[in-house]
């Protein structure tokens, strides 16, 4: 974001809900950003909207992620959103190459392994693509991203494998959310 419209300046915070693919990243941001009345942005969504790619990756059936033209179209709506006094949900199953600066919360969503593999199928994922993304939750691969790009006090670990425990995340963020406007009002 330009330095015109920086986390100083914002109203509302910025949410990143990020997480292997299966975990609940969609339903929940789309349910944080529906109690809240901010913006929901789908990364993946995006990037296919705005050809943010550079063709496909046939081994792993995903696009080939051209991220820096996804971060020119994100930073845009990002600033729009603040301009406008709104917050924002951003869903994507990596973060790494996101600007700290974009976020004031990471909430990296988990799920038990059983719970993650009959999700996966149900997708229709290949057996490659499945053992991939199971690889990844059992490695932590989303959760060492978050640590080592955001800071440790804004980055949080939470289960996604019930629809309590999305509804608990979600009150969660609300308050959280809630604490933020208030310690960031003038």
């Amino acid at each position: 974001m330009s330095d015109d419209v920086d986390r100083t300046e914002r109203t509302r915070p910025n949410v990143l809900v990020t997480g292997t693919p299966g975990v609940g990243k969609t339903a929940t941001a789309s349910l944080i950003a529906e109690r809240l009345g901010y913006r929901h942005i789908s990364a993946g969504d995006v990037a296919k909207q705005h050809k943010c790619h550079e063709g496909r990756d046939e081994q792993f059936d995903s696009l080939v992620l051209d991220e820096d033209k996804l971060l020119d179209v994100m930073e845009g709506m990002l600033e729009e959103a603040a301009s406008d006094g709104a917050g924002v949900v951003v869903d994507y199953h990596s973060c790494d190459f996101f600007p700290e600066r974009w976020f004031d919360l990471v909430l990296v969503l988990r799920a038990r392994t059983e719970v993650l593999y009959d999700r996966l199928t149900k997708r229709g994922y290949s057996e490659k693509k499945r053992a991939e993304n199971m690889e990844c939750e059992i490695m932590q691969v989303v959760l060492e991203e978050a640590r080592e790009g955001y800071a440790a006090e804004i980055v949080h670990e939470v289960p996604s494998n019930t629809l309590e425990e999305m509804e608990s995340n979600v009150r969660r963020v609300e308050q959280w959310s809630a604490q933020w406007v208030q310690d960031h009002a003038s």
